[in-house]
């Protein structure tokens, strides 16, 4: 078992570098089978689900050779579709993008049901609902996930009942090497979707609007490979955004697009804090008391869900009463109860909470409920005094490169260590 130890209370000061995407590394990782060929990723996040998403590549026989700490070669010549392992799959969410990639490339696809972190139901029917207008039968076997095109795919309108990150990609994946045009409405707008129909069209695709609410695909008969490099992580970016305001510091936050940040830029200046953009870096910093504000998520460009765990832990130290609405996921205050163990006074009202600032956060034994609310516990961690001791952090290392290490270099006590399992949760020294 390993677990962070945090000695909190002193303010973060200095540059950090973001990596790249988590949530475009994995979608391009399997969009590369598309072009049956070899693709070379640069910019990659050592994370936990990239290095899972390339061990489901190997597992079908694609050939993976890393050229350096943050670039690797996919070669998909000879890969296999429907032999990705179920266990394999099952333990991250962003296995179902081999769903498109499969029924891209062959024709057919069959993947395990994909698993992640659990915050509330989180169908795949409008996935389906876009396979089946591209001519696909679809059904559940066993756990698996079996779509068909048993005459070929051709393109066709798909409207979104709901805007849907996944859906949007997976349908982006299915249509490129479909016959003729796909328009996609009530399409997700999200940076990484963006970043997805680049490398795609840098692979020789026909794809036009993301970014936008309707996107247009029109397939061609086959893609090249390409060299490609992952845009920086928002989400990265922005947690270390907050934990520069939260512990009262000041941050050079670099290799990010600060268009990405806006939303959370904006919440962070209606607090107090000061953000001074530039062209590929931010400079963050506070030295006075925060405001309360009210938040609800929103799909971009809207504020982020992937951001309400850790803005959470700085509204508890914010002068007043804020409101933090979740419109994205039903289920995703869990963590609530582990900054209750710190000292915070958080009530959920359905998909609000209600956060009364102005309350010391004291250092407890918590765990990382799921990714980012591991991020929220590692933030409370640094900006209260004491020891803090997280468990469960393989959460944590799903989605954040070296995070241990970048943020001792500005300044925190952080430490991961090995617990044998005999020992039980909050006891070590």
């Amino acid at each position: 078992m390993e677990k962070y130890v945090i000695n909190g209370g002193t303010p973060l000061r200095g540059p950090v570098d973001i990596s790249g995407m988590k949530n475009a590394a994995c979608p391009i990782i399997f969009a590369s089978l598309l072009t049956g060929s070899v693709c070379v990723i640069e910019n990659l996040p050592a994370i936990n689900d990239v290095a899972l998403s390339l061990e489901i590549m190997q597992s079908i026989g694609c050939r993976v050779r890393m050229l350096a700490k943050d670039t690797v070669e996919i070669d998909s010549r000879d890969a296999e579709g429907g032999s990705s392992p179920f266990d394999l799959v099952r333990k991250m969410r962003s296995s179902y993008y081999l769903l498109g990639a499969e029924l891209g490339r062959y024709g057919r696809a069959c993947v395990g049901y994909p698993g992640g972190c659990d915050f509330g139901v989180r169908p795949i029917d409008q996935h389906i609902k876009g396979f089946e207008a591209l001519g696909a039968e679809v059904s559940v076997d066993s756990g698996c996930v079996v779509a068909e095109a048993k005459y070929g795919l051709r393109g066709s309108s798909v409207y979104f009942d709901m805007v849907t990150v996944g859906g949007t990609i997976n349908v982006i994946l299915a249509a490129v090497l479909a016959k003729g045009m796909t328009v996609i409405e009530n399409a997700a707008r999200e940076p990484h979707i963006v970043d997805v129909a680049n490398f795609l069209n840098t692979c020789g695709a026909r794809i036009t609007g993301a970014g936008t609410d309707t996107i247009r695909v029109r397939g061609v008969e086959k893609l090249r490979g390409c060299t490609y490099a992952i845009i920086p992580d928002m989400i990265e970016a922005g947690t270390f955004m907050i934990a520069a305001a939260a512990t009262g510091g000041a941050m050079v936050v670099r290799n990010v697009i600060p268009k990405h940040l806006e939303s959370i830029t904006a919440k962070l200046e209606e607090m107090g804090v000061i953000v001074e953009e530039y062209d590929d870096y931010v400079y963050v910093t506070r030295s006075g008391d925060l405001n309360r504000i009210n938040i609800k998520t929103l799909p971009y460009p809207g504020f982020p869900t992937d951001m309400q765990p850790q803005m959470c832990v700085l509204l508890c130290q914010a002068n007043g009463v804020s409101f933090l609405t979740e419109s994205i996921f039903e289920n995703r205050f869990k963590y609530v109860e582990e900054l209750r163990l710190m000292g915070a006074s958080i009530i959920v009202d359905g998909r609000t909470a209600i956060i009364e600032g102005g309350t010391t956060l004291q250092a407890a034994p918590v765990r990382a409920m799921d990714l980012r609310a591991g991020a929220a516990m590692v933030i409370a961690g640094l900006c209260c005094k004491g020891r803090t001791e997280i468990d469960e952090i393989f959460h944590i290392e799903r989605g954040y490169d070296n995070l241990v290490g970048k943020l001792t270099a500005v300044g925190a006590d952080i430490r991961k260590i090995v617990i044998p399992d005999s020992v039980e949760y909050g006891t070590a020294n």
